[in-house]
């Protein structure tokens, strides 16, 4: 059975900093394109960041380039999304996706928000 469990979500203060986690099993992890995905109250889901399987590509929305960074370790298959410099706009429902050929795998999703 496999699992993606995401965490790490919380409330910040504009230009603060939360690093999201993401967990998968049951799934060869080291053969998924990774992503993170964020859905805004009555929105479709937007891809964030991705990463290819090795690390290689990274590939991020220019709404937080330069400030969010993702990575992965194939060892403990686990993603990573750093966020710096929040700001209020990146309050949203971030969800973790696992992609190989046809198909996807999504987490529960873990909120983050931003306010003062």
């Amino acid at each position: 059975q496999v699992q993606i469990v995401e965490s790490g979500g919380g409330l910040v203060q504009p230009g603060g900093s939360l690093t999201l986690s993401c967990v998968a099993s049951g799934l060869a992890f080291s053969r998924y394109f990774m992503s993170w995905y964020r859905q805004f109250p009555g929105k479709e889901r937007e891809v964030v960041a991705a990463i290819t399987t090795t690390s290689a590509t990274t590939q991020y929305d220019d709404s937080v380039k330069g400030r969010f960074t993702i990575s992965r370790d194939n060892a403990k298959n686990t993603v990573i999304l750093q966020m710096n410099n929040l700001k209020s706009e990146d309050t949203a429902v971030y969800y973790c996706n696992a992609h190989s050929y046809a198909q996807d795998y999504w987490g529960q999703g873990t909120q983050v928000t931003v306010s003062s």
